[in-house]
């Protein structure tokens, strides 16, 4: 029992937890969300409310800890000792573990438990990214930080000249081999344009071999893991999807082509996936939120020549889609202008993102 009696040994009441908006509040919860989320975190706060004497920590990732071990005395091993809670990091539900108080389990497969929670964690969203950062001197430094090397908790911790490496190196974790790197170079070179499976597949091929089946196959489990995502055209939901990925600091990760207004879009798109569930886009604009009747154009550099070509826009969708409001997302603008009686709202993300 050498793994389970050096897990049990792990205390979590010196680790710094910075605020998160979401908790784990639940003695039985099944935490998913993408690499480096930040789910690890959320359990060390959880475990801080406990004595190091009432849970046990395993992370089956981690290659000091014998799994088979672990399957197999697990049972044993908690009756033995007065363990409340039970943390099972990357867990494959392929072997069994015993019901006590509190069962915490990160895991990549999303699955179904009774009495178990299903708690979904993203990475930060702009506000969240605030509170963690401290070294940048104003809300624009946060932000020009923010906007280049993403949202991932851990980025700020990073030396300059390491962060670049770092986010390849966790797209490397993503990837079982060569092939399966290219494809995601491929996804994330097409954020913010509609294109279609097989249209991806077309300019894949041109690079690897790989059949259309492992591909699609490939790419649904990334849907599925939220890795990245395809919004659909409002009420068209047969028409080209638009593609995003998770964290907007991957496109500079793999690429020298600066692609300023798809990372920029993108990043405005996350910010949407904290707050509502249904997003769609319309033809000429970018996002269109449902709930709110709300159109979201996203425009770094907006001037006053554009606002005609926004008001047609508008125009075009304000009766079918029942538009009430409408905000423009941009580097630094701040103004106000209607289209008939729908009020226009320009401003900076910072702003934007924080109201």
């Amino acid at each position: 029992m050498k793994t389970l009696e050096a897990c049990y040994e792990i205390e979590f009441n010196k680790i710094n937890f910075l605020e998160r908006k979401t908790r784990i509040t639940h003695p039985k919860t099944i935490l998913s969300g993408p690499l480096r989320s930040g789910k690890s975190y959320l359990i060390y706060d959880y475990l801080s409310n406990f004595k190091s004497e009432h849970y046990l920590y395993l992370d089956l990732n981690d290659l000091r800890n014998n799994k088979e071990e672990i399957a197999k005395n697990l049972k044993v091993f908690i009756k033995q000792h007065p363990i409340k809670v039970l943390v099972l990091e990357n867990y494959e539900f392929d072997f069994e573990f015993p019901l006590i108080d509190s069962v915490i389990i990160t895991t990549s497969v999303i699955k179904n438990l009774k009495g178990f929670k299903n708690v979904w964690l993203n990475a930060l969203d702009f506000e969240e990214f605030l509170l963690h950062d401290n070294k940048h001197q104003n809300i624009i430094h946060s932000f020009n930080h923010f906007f280049k090397y993403g949202n991932l908790p851990e980025i700020l911790s990073i030396d300059e000249s390491k962060k670049i490496k770092h986010l390849q190196d966790i797209l490397k974790t993503f990837a079982c081999n060569a092939s399966h790197l290219e494809i995601l170079r491929i996804l994330f070179d097409a954020i913010d344009e509609k294109k279609s499976l097989n249209q991806l597949f077309l300019v894949l091929k041109n690079s690897i071999k790989i059949s259309k089946d492992s591909f699609y196959a490939l790419c649904k489990t990334y849907e599925e893991n939220r890795l990245i995502y395809f919004i659909e055209k409002y009420n068209q939901p047969k028409a080209v999807k638009k593609l995003y990925c998770y964290n907007h600091g991957f496109l500079g990760a793999i690429s020298h082509t600066k692609k300023f207004k798809h990372e920029f879009t993108n990043m405005v798109f996350l910010e949407l996936c904290h707050k509502y569930k249904e997003i769609y886009y319309l033809d000429f604009i970018d996002f269109y939120i449902k709930s709110k009747k709300s159109a979201i154009f996203s425009i770094p550099f907006f001037n006053d020549i554009q606002i005609d070509a926004i008001k047609k826009r508008v125009r075009l969708h304000a009766k079918e889609s029942e538009i009430k409001e409408v905000f423009i997302v941009t580097i630094a603008n701040t103004q106000t202008f209607f289209v008939d009686s729908i009020k226009v709202e320009v401003r900076p993300f910072y702003e934007w993102a924080l109201s």
